[in-house]
Parts: C-alpha cells; structure tokens; sequence
C-alpha cells in the first residue's frame, strides 16, 4: 500500500500554485515583447531560462524543505492546474476578438 504524506502534497501544492501563475505570467510577458521586437528570439530564450530556472529551482527547494518526494507531486499538480486554467483563460479571451473579425 502507498502512504501519502498529505502535508507535504499540501506544501508543494500551495508553493506550487504561486509560482506557475509567475511562469505563465512571465509566459505572456516575453510572448508580449518578442512579437514587438525585433530580436523576438533573444526574448524567447531568455524568458524560457529565467522562467524554467525559477520554476524547477523552487521545485526543488520545496522538495528539500518537505523531505518527502510526494511534495514535488503537490508542485507538479499545481502546475498542471495552473496550465489549465491558463490555456482556457487563453481561449476564452481569443474567441471574442476573432469574431469581430470574421465579421469585418
């Protein structure tokens, strides 16, 4: 039988929430000032590495802090479900626009 050490899924779950949110965010930001840009790659990989460093490296940290690697599972969770949201926010704004101007 697996035991769950719920505290630490806890742990990781509400580190993890905060900083996915940062990464989409950052996502967003460095998609923003590539295509304004006109080194747009230059952004994309810088963005890239400063978002994954500070996401894996807080993973990390969190991991350490719980002892337990079920607090890793909590941060991966709440990043699956931060993507989520981010993709549907993503689209839910999207749809409006393309409307107007499939009607232009």
């Amino acid at each position: 039988m697996i035991i769950v050490d719920w505290p630490a899924v806890l742990l990781g779950f509400s580190f993890g929430l905060p900083f996915s949110a940062l990464f989409f965010i950052g996502l967003a930001w460095g998609m923003r000032r590539a295509l304004s840009s006109d080194q747009p790659g230059l952004w994309l990989i810088a963005s890239s590495f400063c978002r994954i460093a500070v996401l894996l490296s807080v993973g990390f940290l969190v991991t350490a802090y719980a002892g337990s690697n079920w607090a890793i599972a909590g941060y991966g969770l709440a990043f699956f479900l931060t993507r989520l949201v981010a993709v549907l926010w993503a689209r839910i704004n999207k749809a409006p626009a393309t409307a107007t101007q499939e009607g232009a």
